[in-house]
């Protein structure tokens, strides 16, 4: 009895960016469908809160450091756009003051969203799963 092989892993770092009304931001890269939480795939010799604080910066214009990143842990779920892979994300709860996020590099589409305007939209389910606001 052969069994399935195991999915590819993917190893991002990702960011919970929530608004005064209890929104999660999310965006939406060009070409897909899905949206999802800002951040990306590590560079060689990049730490999960370097790399967050370098893809912030270049998708949303959010100039941080690793001070403001609070790491929430590590969560596994389905990646929303490669099927048969799995998402490795580092995930950091992120405060952006008074910065507007602004969409740049990849990123077409930029929504604050709550649970209920998550329900008309393709979410990616790492976002879906563990971060849309109750």
């Amino acid at each position: 009895m052969t069994s399935a092989p195991e999915p590819r892993r993917i190893h991002v770092s990702a960011a919970v960016i929530v608004d005064d009304a209890g929104r999660l931001l999310l965006v939406r890269k060009a070409g897909t469908t899905a949206f999802m939480q800002p951040g990306g795939k590590p560079e060689p010799g990049e730490t999960p809160a370097q790399t967050l604080a370098r893809e912030l910066d270049e998708e949303l214009g959010l100039r941080l450091t690793e001070r403001d990143l609070d790491p929430l842990g590590e969560f596994t779920a389905p990646a929303a756009n490669e099927p048969g892979h799995l998402v490795v994300a580092h995930v950091f709860r992120v405060a952006i003051g008074d910065q507007s996020p602004l969409a740049a590099a990849e990123i077409e589409e930029i929504r604050w969203v709550s649970r209920d305007e998550a329900d008309a939209l393709e979410v990616a389910p790492l976002a879906r799963e563990y971060f849309l606001p109750a």
